[in-house]
């Protein structure tokens, strides 16, 4: 998903990693949309979802050089593998006033757009169900 502060040549685009039973985003970065970035959305992840999760992404060439290739899989809308992440896409664009289109309410310094995003998702993980094990 991309967003812009100042005016709409300063495109940013918001990396997120869910974790599709807990439905808590899990890992973000925010930055360009190339390889390093994709690199530091890996790095964001807890170590134990680098260690034992499996990533299903779209066909972006900049998760292959930033995710291990036995944990990767690039699939298709078609497939649902990708239905949660891209839902959470949706709602943060309309909850998060920054972040909707033609909005009056635009950043104009990078990082109070960067806290507005951090501020909906630690909001957001919060107001989760907390998953008991019996």
């Amino acid at each position: 998903m991309w967003s812009f502060f100042g005016n709409k040549y300063n495109k940013q685009w918001v990396w997120l990693a869910i974790d599709r039973e807990a439905r808590e985003i899990v890992g973000v970065h925010i930055g360009r949309r190339d390889a390093e970035a994709a690199k530091a959305l890996w790095a964001s992840l807890p170590q134990v979802y680098q260690d034992s999760a499996v990533s299903y992404t779209d066909f972006w060439d900049a998760y292959e050089a930033a995710i291990p290739s036995d944990r990767h899989h690039a699939v298709g809308k078609a497939s649902g593998q990708t239905n949660y992440i891209e839902r959470f896409n949706g709602t943060l664009r309309q909850r998060a006033s920054r972040l909707v289109r033609k909005a009056l309410s635009l950043s104009k310094k990078l990082e109070n757009h960067i806290g507005a995003i951090w501020y909906y998702i630690h909001r957001y993980n919060a107001t989760r169900p907390v998953n008991q094990v019996f």
